[in-house]
Order: C-alpha cells, then sequence, then structure tokens
C-alpha cells in the first residue's frame, strides 16, 4: 500500500491488515528517529485491532507509545506537538466503517513530506532485524486528554462566550462523540448532539459531514441557530444555517476570511484553497481585496502553502479548515468555534453571513470507478475535455483529477446553470467510461 492524499487506506483486515499496520510502526519509527508516537484512533470495529499492530510495531523498534485511544485526528497532532513527538492515527476519515487507514504526523503534529512518505513505503517492506530493548506502551487518561483539548479550543476565542446560540452537534457516530459537546458547552452554547453513539459499524453511516441530512431536520425542528456536522475523525466540517441550508468549506472560508480581513487578523491579506474550490469564492475574494492562493487537492498542499506564505487560514470545500495559529491540521471542532464566534461577534445569522460571503456558481461533481486510478485522462478524453471547455466559455471550468483515497476518478464542472454542469458532466463521465473501462457513478 501506498500513501495517498490523507495516509495509507484500504479495506480493514483485508487490504490493511495487522501486519501490515505493524510493518508501517516499524517503517514509521526507523524513517522519523523519534523515541515518543502518540497513537489514537476513531470509532470503527477494526480500529482497536490495527491501532495494537501498529503500537506494537513502534515499540519493537525501540519507541514509547501513548496510546490515546478513541480520539479526534487533531487531538493526536495537538499531543504530538505538546511533547515534540511523532503521531499516528488510526481512521479511514469519511469512509465507510469497512475501511479503515493510518495517518502519519511527523515530530511536532505535522504532516509528512512526500520524501519522508516514499522513505516510509521503501521501509515497510524492508528485512526486520532489531537489536534494541522494545519501547514501552501505555495509555493516557482519557478525561486529562479531553481537559487538555476542551483547554485548547476554549483559547481560540479569547474569553469570548458563546451564550446564547442554539447550537446542534452531529458527531457523525465517530471519533468526537464524547468530546463535541462538553467542548461547545464549555464555551456557553447550548448544545445537542445527535449520532454520537458509536457502535464500530455505523461510523458516518446516514450521518456527520457526509450526508447531513438528519442534521438539517434536527437544527429545523428544534429552531437551533446553527448546526455543525462533523467527520468520522472530526477533521472537517459542514455547516447548516436556521433553515436548513448547507453551508460547505468555501463559504467557512469566506465568511471566517471576510471576518479576518475586517478585524486586521488575516495575517497577509491572503486565503489559502485548492483547485476545487468554487469560482464564486474567488470571485468573492477578489471583490473583497483579498489574494487566493490555490494548490492541489488535500490538506498536506494547503499546510505547506499556509507556512510558505505565513498565511492565517485555508482549506478545502470538503470542511478540511487549517487555522496555523491554533493547530497543525485540520479540526473540525476548532473551524466550527471560529463560526459561531462570528455568528455570535455579529450577532448575524448564519443564512446571513454564507449569503452576503459568496455566491456559488452550479458544480457538479461525477466519480468515475477505474480498475486504475493513474489513467492519462487527456489521452483517454482530451478530443470530449477541448470540447466541454469551449462550449463553457469563460463562465465555467472543468476538472479532471484522480482520488487520492479511493479508485475513482473526480470529474468537477462549473457552469452557468445547474443543467449545463451536469449536462456536460455526465458526457465527460460517459466519455471516461468508454475509454478507460470505467463505471459510472454518480456519488
Amino acid at each position: 500500500m501506498r500513501f495517498g492524499t490523507d495516509g495509507i487506506r484500504g479495506r480493514a483486515n483485508t487490504e490493511l491488515t495487522p501486519e501490515l499496520a505493524t510493518a508501517v510502526g516499524r517503517a514509521v519509527a526507523r524513517v522519523s528517529g523519534s523515541r515518543l508516537a502518540i497513537v489514537g484512533g476513531d470509532s470503527r470495529r477494526s480500529t482497536p485491532m490495527l491501532a495494537n499492530a501498529l503500537c506494537a510495531g513502534l515499540a519493537s523498534e525501540g519507541v514509547d507509545v501513548i496510546d490515546l485511544g478513541v480520539v479526534p485526528t487533531p487531538v493526536v497532532a495537538a499531543e504530538a506537538a505538546r511533547l515534540d513527538a511523532i503521531g499516528l492515527v488510526v481512521s479511514a476519515s469519511h469512509n465507510p466503517h469497512h475501511d479503515n487507514g493510518i495517518k502519519v504526523f511527523g515530530v511536532g503534529g505535522r504532516k509528512l513530506d512526500p520524501a519522508s512518505e516514499q522513505r516510509i513505503e521503501a521501509e515497510i517492506g524492508a528485512e526486520v532485524s532489531v537489536e534494541t530493548e522494545p519501547g514501552m506502551i501505555s495509555l493516557d487518561d482519557p478525561s486529562e486528554v479531553m481537559r487538555r483539548h476542551i483547554e485548547r479550543l476554549e483559547a481560540v476565542i479569547e474569553g469570548r462566550s458563546l451564550s446564547g446560540l442554539r447550537v446542534v452537534v452531529d458527531a457523525a457516530n465517530g471519533a468526537a462523540s464524547r468530546l463535541a459537546g462538553p467542548v461547545l458547552e464549555a464555551l456557553g452554547a447550548m448544545v445537542t448532539v445527535i449520532n454520537a453513539d458509536p457502535d464500530g459499524y455505523n461510523i458516518n453511516a446516514s450521518c456527520g459531514a457526509t450526508d447531513p441530512a438528519a442534521l438539517i431536520d434536527r437544527v429545523v425542528a428544534d429552531g437551533a441557530d446553527v448546526g455543525l456536522a462533523l467527520d468520522g475523525d472530526a477533521d472537517r466540517l459542514i455547516a447548516v444555517d436556521a433553515g436548513g441550508r448547507i453551508v460547505d468549506g468555501d463559504h467557512l472560508i469566506a465568511i471566517c476570511a471576510l471576518d479576518m480581513a475586517s478585524n486586521s487578523e488575516l495575517a497577509t491579506g491572503a486565503v489559502v484553497v485548492t483547485v476545487m474550490t468554487n469560482l464564486g469564492f474567488r470571485l468573492a475574494m477578489e471583490a473583497a481585496g483579498i489574494a487566493v492562493v490555490e494548490t492541489a487537492v488535500g490538506d498536506r498542499h494547503v499546510l505547506e502553502a499556509l507556512s510558505a506564505g505565513g498565511h492565517s487560514i485555508g482549506g478545502e470545500q470538503s470542511g478540511h479548515v487549517i487555522w496555523p495559529a491554533h493547530a497543525t491540521t485540520g479540526d473540525g471542532l476548532l473551524t466550527g468555534i471560529k463560526l459561531l464566534d462570528v455568528v455570535a461577534r455579529t450577532g448575524r445569522a448564519l443564512s446571513d453571513l454564507a449569503t452576503s460571503a459568496m455566491t456559488s456558481l452550479p458544480q457538479v461533481l461525477v466519480n468515475v470507478p477505474v480498475a486504475d486510478r493513474a489513467v492519462d485522462v487527456e489521452s483517454a478524453i482530451g478530443e470530449q475535455l477541448a470540447e466541454a471547455r469551449t462550449r463553457l466559455g469563460e463562465e465555467g471550468r472543468i476538472l479532471v483529477r484522480p482520488s487520492g483515497t479511493e479508485p475513482l476518478i473526480r470529474i468537477m464542472v462549473e457552469a452557468a446553470t445547474d443543467e449545463l454542469a451536469s449536462e456536460v458532466a455526465g458526457d465527460l463521465a460517459a466519455a471516461l467510461v468508454t475509454a478507460a473501462g470505467g463505471v459510472r457513478d454518480h456519488g
């Protein structure tokens, strides 16, 4: 297995086995050179099996391991930063329960660079010959882990309160099921938490950031001000306004970037986003005098650009938002708190903030499963792409790319109307199916 845009990922116990997890632990230990590792994971049935194997691999190379148990990905990153250790998370994020994965943070809780990932891949299959004392594996106190992270998140809004806000949180039956409610209650919000009863199988199942229908219904039924939907490992966030309308990552970043600019808190006057970000976002930032730095898809690329440029905020349409002043990775709860703080300070409804921040152009995403996601798309459907781009003109955009985590080619089309975007995306998907042997899926 190889690293994708978000670590190693595959079907648990068939593609991602305990043997492979042990080998990954050994390889990470050798490449990192660190003598301390922080390990955590999400609520999947397979996570304890794989986490134990991962810990064993690390310890076999002389690394001391602190096992945090079931915690959000950003908690592992934060604890790795606190202890100047490496961090490893057993999670497949927003994927179904039968998948799992391993995310690796370098010393200090930062994403690995591609060169380190390649060295780890090379070491996974290397011959094992170890002559060292094994490391110790210890368990951290869950209540202390939670307390420390609540304190980190409380500090984000510098003593201000979320008092008076009625919030519904969808925990996706995932890693933040125990944490989400106490964090927001500590900040003064009136909180209802749904989908916070993980059973090993129900993570991301008809809930969370990838399927917020239940959250929409609950927000409207309860008359709540805001709904917050996390994903399985709680590193991304999608919001819902009081009327049940989804506020995606593009709008979240736009709202917060505009607020920061108005308060002279946007350090470089720029925001970092990926090629998937809606054209409407770019137009809104241009109108506000905020520069847009564009990267390839994946939070690692966003992080690299944030670090290189000294920027204050960046993220993805999917809801991964990164705040370098507060965290080394995306944190859904942190983003939710930042958003709620804007609502509380301005006294404006989320619907008003979202509508005024930007207007999305119609955007259609079609996933085409393929046997080989490395297929040369330009060679396969270059003629159709050229015709489609001519048809859309300057009012549209096409992006075709392989998924970094699944055997899919993703086709994204933006156009002046939903009908035109859907028609062009469908035509391109059909052409790719014919040329590359894919199976069309409008997921």
